[in-house]
């Protein structure tokens, strides 16, 4: 099926090419000249001069570029701008492709086109090629299962895709300062305060008023905060519309909407000059989202999942209220969660020095699966904003990236508590009643907690070898839930789900930070089941579970098998820290 439909689009292209709309590859010579469209003010399409240079064969799989010199306009003084990706260039009348790629720091304005049967191939759907994320509950990087932006090597400077300027609105400087540098990795270069911002008007625009050179707005981000990345339509075919020349961030199918947009002016620099836009109106929805660039479709509906963002401020202060509108795709929701999370908290002014931050909320979805249920804890001398924004992202991430169609996100709310002070409690030590027990006996663990100003906290909690335990060491671990997560789930986090449920519900165990967990475990083999440990299976159970590692879903083995595990209540304070104490059972 993927195959047919990927060669009805070879054969479409091909057809349009040979109708004579196309200006082919084969035919570009050095020396030809022609034009190209983009918006430089307001909303009018202005030409500018191509100089055609080359053609640069094989610079990725099956895809050349064609070298020019831009001249015309304001692009002697600019250079080659940010927004001009997918800049459409016409040689004899017809389209040879978009301006997709130039030289950072380049004195001149020389640009890379994308041929347009590139570009065509966007809109055919690749069956079976979605890219699954490898996402785990423990990761913290949401940018790094983005791949980089292209760039190719050209007489000692590299010619890179043009960034794609990303405008914020309603964000803390800060913020977008903190998220920079892995937005600038994936080609995305951030603005803020220089864009019109807020949200496009309400209802879809004339398509009428999209043009091959028109600019437009994908809008990621709508309400209090709001993101959109900027770009130029390159060729529209009925209600089919190619854009930018290049990808935007390879997340394959989706689902983004997008707006016409104005150019208020432009800013030339030194490094890189760019277009300052506003979005207007509403006119269709990006689709396809590939190496060689984006396609959508006009006047097709997308919904932006709400998402509320409430955050009570410290010392009594009041409580602010952040409405979103998001969009729902399994790799970039998580990214735009957290940074809107993190602008939330800093906005507060408690990015730095000790504080204490609780987070409850649930991510509910459009089918019948449960929520996503949040409920937990973080406490910090510095950069605390960045591992709670992280913390509530990450579960977003590992569900959606899952592959469960059922799990398409409906909305978000969150209750965020910012506390000036550290409440956290600190594993000190920890201290056996006795080194030997034998099977039917008790053994009592004293555990001491150390927090703020030389407090400290006892606990005790008594554990009885079963009857019948085999004689041997037992290791005793009194650990924070982020250890204890990572000694449960290691094994377990790397196989798959067989169902929607099972994944939620395996999101939903993991062990909030406010407690301390004493894992009783056994050097042996055993195996995690379902987030369920079997220690010392017989020789059939473990051969079976076994094969299951080849990725059909079962056990993996685990040689510290756990054999039980106790819960230490430590009241609305974080635990950290980890001890372990071993005990002999004897025979």
């Amino acid at each position: 099926m993927g195959w047919t439909t990927s060669l009805a689009g070879v054969l479409a292209a091909g057809t349009l090419l040979a109708q004579g709309g196309f200006f082919p590859l084969r035919e570009v010579r050095a020396g030809m000249k022609g034009t190209g469209r983009t918006v430089f003010a307001g909303d009018q399409v202005e030409q500018f001069g191509v100089e055609i240079l080359g053609v640069l064969e094989n610079v990725g799989p099956k895809q050349s570029l064609v070298l020019a010199r831009l001249s015309g306009g304001p692009l002697e003084k600019t250079g080659v701008l940010q927004g001009m990706s997918g800049s459409p260039v016409y040689v004899e009348g017809r389209l040879l492709g978009a301006v997709a790629m130039a030289f950072p720091f380049s004195k001149e304005p020389l640009a890379a086109i994308r041929p347009i049967h590139d570009l065509l191939n966007v809109a055919q759907p690749v069956s079976g090629s979605e890219r699954r994320a490898r996402v785990t509950v423990l990761d913290r990087d949401l940018a790094g299962i983005f791949p980089p932006p292209q760039a190719l090597p050209a007489g000692g400077e590299k010619l890179a895709d043009i960034a794609t300027p990303v405008s914020f609105s309603g964000f803390t400087r800060n913020a977008v300062e903190r998220f920079a540098p892995q937005l600038r990795a994936l080609g995305l270069e951030p603005h803020q305060g220089v864009s019109g911002g807020g949200r496009p008007a309400d209802g879809y625009g004339d398509p009428a008023r999209l043009k091959p050179g028109s600019m437009i707005t994908v809008q990621l981000l709508s309400g209090d905060m709001s993101l959109g990345a900027d770009g130029t339509v390159t060729h529209i075919d009925g209600k089919r519309v190619y854009a930018f020349g290049h990808r935007f961030l390879s997340i394959g199918s989706t689902e983004l909407p997008f707006a016409r947009a104005e150019v208020l002016t432009l800013l030339p620099t030194l490094s890189s000059s760019f277009k300052i836009s506003a979005p207007r109106e509403w006119m269709g929805t990006i689709t396809e989202d590939r190496s060689t660039g984006v396609a959508g479709e006009l006047g097709r509906r997308t919904e932006l999942a709400p998402v509320v963002i409430t955050v009570a401020r410290p010392a009594g202060g009041k409580r602010s209220s952040y409405t979103l509108g998001m969009v729902r795709d399994r790799l970039l929701s998580p990214l735009l969660l957290q940074m809107a999370v993190y602008s939330a908290i800093d906005a507060t002014e408690q990015a730095l020095g000790s504080s204490t931050i609780a987070v409850r909320g649930r991510f509910e979805f459009q089918s019948n699966a449960a929520p996503v249920l949040l409920n937990n804890m973080y406490a910090g001398d510095m950069n605390l904003p960045m591992v709670v924004s992280a913390s509530t992202a990450v579960p977003l991430a590992y569900v959606l990236q899952s592959g469960f169609d059922a799990l398409r996100l409906k909305k978000v709310a969150l209750e965020i508590d910012v506390l000036d002070r550290k409440r956290q409690w600190q594993i000190e030590q920890a201290w056996i009643s006795r080194r030997e027990v034998r099977p039917g006996e008790s053994v009592e663990l004293t555990v001491v907690l150390s927090g703020e100003n030389g407090a400290e906290l006892s606990r005790r909690v008594s554990y009885t070898a079963p009857v019948g335990a085999p004689a041997g060491p037992l290791h005793i671990t009194v650990a924070d839930a982020a250890t204890a997560n990572l000694a449960e789930y290691q094994q377990l986090i790397g196989t798959a789900h067989k169902s929607a449920a099972q994944l939620v519900s395996f999101v939903n165990s993991l062990r909030p930070n406010t407690r301390a967990y004493v894992r009783v475990a056994r050097a042996e083999p055993g195996y995690d089941v379902l987030g369920q440990t079997l220690p010392h299976p017989p020789p059939s159970v473990a051969l079976i579970l076994a094969r299951s590692q080849s990725g059909l879903g079962g056990g993996a083995p685990a040689y510290t098998s756990k054999v039980a595990e106790l819960v230490i209540d430590a009241g609305d304070m974080v635990v950290t820290g980890s001890k372990t104490i071993q005990v002999e059972v004897k025979e």
